[in-house]
């Protein structure tokens, strides 16, 4: 698990002296690290009792043309780059801002597969 609270340390190397401990609010959860395969989600339920969609695998993109505004549905073949880090190409992981090869052409992920539950690309020109 991890935790998402403020930092022990100050910006100069100085410690905060923490009046609180640890919260169960600030505890995070693993990432989903959304590999490409077939369809594979899982619901969890997150603060307030909302839910959130995690996609473990995903085979298919939405993926959006901006020259003729049409919307379709594409296989996805591989991840090309990953400016978030480059061992995500190699393990083919989706994320926000990866570029994926679909059966359309390349297109850049513009949602969060690992919090929506999706994946939805722009094509690059």
């Amino acid at each position: 698990m991890q935790w998402q609270g403020r930092s022990v340390r100050k910006p100069s190397g100085g410690r905060y002296h923490t009046s609180q401990g640890k919260k169960r609010t600030e505890i995070g959860r693993a990432p989903a690290e959304t590999h490409i395969g077939e369809e594979r989600r899982r619901v969890i339920r997150t603060y307030g009792g909302n839910q959130k969609v995690r996609a473990l695998r995903l085979d298919y993109a939405t993926v959006s043309n901006p020259a003729t505004g049409e919307t379709k549905k594409a296989k996805i073949e591989t991840v090309e780059a990953n400016s978030a880090n480059p061992n995500y190409v190699r393990r083919n992981l989706l994320t926000k801002g990866a570029i994926i090869k679909t059966e359309m052409g390349r297109a850049r992920i513009v949602s969060r597969p690992s919090q929506d539950g999706v994946v939805n690309a722009v094509l690059l020109a």
